[in-house]
Parts: structure tokens; sequence; C-alpha cells
């Protein structure tokens, strides 16, 4: 007799294969077709364009999320404590980045800059990224403060506790699992966007989406299955 979960479980089983196997794929290709096992790799990380494109990643990436969740901390905060006329407005536009197609951010956000003169490069990624991934921290710790017990925050005050010491010793110890989420989701996006990057990166600050997608144009190489295997295991570790 066949148990009435079993039908659940092999769908669930041909999804997770569906989703997987072709990162699988990708990681056993890596592997495949070179004198060593690790061939593929050492080609990959001794290109200099590649290993400059994957530095300006992380240090874009860094950027990013030092900025965004400092700013989506705070704004997090705000909503929370304050009560201001167009609040609510406030609140929807802090939505729009997530809805907003990524093509028309990029242009926007390319046309703004050569408005303000602000030249292309880093400088002017990390703040392009910064206006759609500060909304995710937000977001993600404006959940966590709804879900907080606020007799805490009282029960400190009650205590003698100073509003600045309540911060640092009951409020933001209880979002601190809130706030490195949504740091560890803001560098995530940032070291994988491409069309925004795209519009607004200057000559020598090509990412390695960037990198890779002027790769693909003369075809699928071992060393682009090796860099996206060594990013994909990255990002397993973050997570």
């Amino acid at each position: 007799m066949v148990p009435r979960r079993f039908p659940l479980l092999l769908f669930t089983a041909f999804v997770l294969a569906l989703l997987y196997a072709p990162l699988i794929l990708l990681s056993i290709s890596s592997f495949q077709g070179g004198p060593s096992f690790f061939h593929w790799y050492k080609r990959a990380f001794s290109d200099p364009n590649l290993v400059a494109s994957l530095e300006n990643s992380v240090i874009i990436g860094f950027g990013t999320t030092t900025i965004s969740t400092f700013l989506g901390t705070l704004t997090a905060l705000g909503l929370r404590k304050n009560r201001f006329f167009g609040r609510i407005f406030f609140e929807s536009v802090l939505n729009l980045p997530l809805v907003l197609p990524e093509i028309v951010m990029g242009i926007a956000l390319l046309v703004w800059f050569v408005f303000l003169k602000i030249s292309l490069g880093l400088f002017s990624v990390v703040l392009a990224h910064t206006t759609f991934t500060v909304s995710y921290v937000a977001l993600i710790v404006i959940a966590r403060l709804k879900g907080l017990d606020p007799l805490l925050e009282e029960a400190a005050a009650d205590l003698g506790a100073t509003p600045l010491k309540t911060f640092f010793k009951v409020t933001f110890p209880l979002i601190l699992p809130a706030v490195v989420s949504g740091g560890l989701l803001s560098f995530t996006l940032s070291f994988d966007d491409f069309l925004i990057t795209f519009f607004t990166a200057g000559v020598g600050s090509d990412t390695l989406p960037v990198r890779i997608y002027s790769m693909m144009r003369f075809g699928i190489t071992p060393e682009m299955n090796a860099i996206s295997t060594a990013v994909l295991f990255f990002t397993l570790v973050a997570v």
C-alpha cells in the first residue's frame, strides 16, 4: 500500500531536482576536461581580468552591505518609533525597489548620476546597489521589530536604563539576527546584480557578473564553470 505522503514526497523531490540539478551539473563540469582536478580553477584565478572583476564585486558588496545595513536598520527603527504624516506613503515607497524592473532602475540611476556629474565607477555602483538593497534590510528588521515584546524595553526603562542603554542592551541584541540576515542578503544581491551594475559601472569597474557576460559572447568556457562554482561555494558557506 502506497503511503499517502508518497506523491507529495515524490513531487518535492522532483522540484528540488529541477532547482538544484543545474548547480550540480555546473560543479561537476568545473572539474572535468583538464589535466588535473583543479586545472580550470587555477586557470580562472590566474586570469587577471577575472580576478580584478572578482575583487570589484567583493569591494562593492562589502560597501553596499555596510551602507544599506546601517541605513536600513535606522529606517526600520524610525518607522517603528515615530508617527508622522505620510508614513503609509513612505512605507509604500520603501517597497518600490522590490517590484520595480531592474532595467528601469538602471537607466534612471544612470541618468541621475550623469545629471549630478558623478563619475561612473565603484562608488557609483555602490550607490546604485544601496538604493535597492536598503529596502530589503529595512523590511527584514521591521518584521523582527514587530515580533518583539515591548514589555522588555519597558522593563529596562523601569529599572532605570536610559533610552540609549535600552537600545544597546535590549533592543539591538534582539534584532541582531535580523540585521545580520539583512546584511547577508544585501551582499548577495549586490554581488549577484548584473543589470543595474551594467548601466552604472564605468571603465575598469566591471564586476564578476558583467565580466562573465562579456566572456559568454564568445562561448561558455571551463574557466567560467570554475569561477561560478567557486562563487556558489562561497555563497553556501556564507549562508
